[in-house]
């Protein structure tokens, strides 16, 4: 099987394993006596860890990627079996209030820190198993492998959830984490050779790569500002109880996930645009998301809205990460993409505060922002002509 295959499976199964967590993580919380605002903070933990941590995974995977890649699987798993182990605690009475918050805490941080050297490091696997060509067939890829975790690591987790409670979910993560970095270790090759000197450092600030780590913060920053007010939304513009809210946000969220494994699994790969044409198509089209989004009145039109920024996403995200490497020279891969995933998990950290709190003040607000971001950011596109 080629690398990029068997990366793709190793992306996979990682983010299925982190996905399925998503839909029992407020119920499991509620179930052991802790406030929203607590369940909230282990998100934001999270990404916090991965914030400061991920430029120096992806510097340290410049002595190979491999032995990077199995610390943060590793690591990963640990973590939540920890999280279980605390939760499991917490039900037996063992552990309560902030004790209990403290310790569950610690593990999602432990989870951030380690999960962190994953995506920059197979970023930069990418970069070393393709040619320029190949670079943005090769990122888009990764996307592909992220959102069809996403599409079915919900599913699971809730299913495991109804089936064994809400604690099962959380030790087949660790699991199948486990089984995960058995994959790696046997079946992927490593793609570096012996490389005996200092990782290279790379500023942020950067000339070469700062505009487009900007770019990929506010692609973050919009999508998840939409991801954590969408299901309100729906709620509120419909009409609709708690049931029929899960439901319908549930298919829209399915078309979503769909529209966007398509264009990056098969639409990017097969015609390899160059990172610029991918901007240029997805930013227009995610900015058009948004705006139906903050303006439709039906279900199908809130439908179309999230489909067409799930479009437009996927195109702009590969173009983003492959824009990077290709600014860089080879051997700072690794440092390049540690930064662009600590972009990313800045997008992450603000995006739930800034989402929510300008839904409270109105419900438009947070579509209105990300139409903006995006609009900004194609603007600014002409400042890169020369680099893209």
């Amino acid at each position: 099987m080629p690398p990029l295959a068997l990366l793709f499976l190793t992306l996979f199964n990682s983010i299925l394993g982190l996905s399925i967590l998503f839909p029992i993580l407020g119920p499991l919380g509620r179930a052991l006596g802790l406030s929203e605002p607590q369940v909230g903070a282990f998100s934001t933990a999270y990404a916090l860890l991965q914030f400061l941590l991920a430029p120096y995974w992806g510097r340290r995977s410049e002595g190979g990627r491999k032995p990077v890649l199995l610390v943060g699987i590793l690591g990963f798993a640990a973590s939540f079996f920890l999280f279980g182990l605390f939760a499991f605690l917490g039900f037996k009475g063992v552990l309560t209030g902030w004790g209990l918050f403290l310790a569950l805490l610690l593990a999602r941080l432990l989870g951030g820190a380690f999960s962190s050297a994953t995506l920059p490091t197979a970023q930069a696997y990418v970069a070393d198993v393709t040619g320029r060509e190949e670079r943005t067939g090769g990122m888009a890829l990764l996307g592909a492998a992220f959102g069809l975790g996403v599409i079915l690591g919900p599913a699971l987790g809730a299913g495991l959830a109804s089936l064994f409670g809400l604690l099962a979910p959380v030790f087949f993560s660790a699991g199948l984490a486990l089984l995960n970095a058995l994959f790696v270790h046997l079946a992927l090759p490593e793609s570096r050779g012996k490389v005996t000197k200092e990782p290279a450092r790379l500023s942020p600030w950067d000339r070469r790569v700062f505009p487009l780590l900007l770019l990929g913060f506010a692609l973050n920053l919009s999508s998840v500002a939409l991801e954590q007010t969408v299901a309100f939304h729906f709620q509120d513009r419909l009409g609709l109880d708690a049931l029929k809210t899960a439901q319908r946000v549930g298919l829209a969220l399915f078309f979503y996930g769909v529209v966007a494994v398509f264009i990056q699994g098969f639409l990017v790969r097969a015609l390899r645009p160059p990172p610029r044409v991918l901007l240029l198509l997805g930013l227009p089209v995610g900015a058009l998301g948004f705006l139906v989004l903050a303006f439709g009145q039906g279900f199908w039109a809130l439908a179309l809205g999230l489909v067409l920024q799930g479009a437009g996403q996927a195109l702009a995200a590969p173009g983003v990460t492959a824009a990077l490497s290709l600014a860089v020279g080879e051997e700072e891969q690794g440092a390049v993409a540690g930064l662009s995933s600590a972009a990313q998990a800045l997008g992450r950290m603000l995006g739930p505060l800034l989402g929510t709190g300008l839904y409270r003040l109105f419900p438009e607000g947070p579509y209105l922002l990300g139409a903006f971001l995006l609009l900004l950011a194609l603007l600014g596109l002409r400042a890169l002509k020369g680099r893209l």
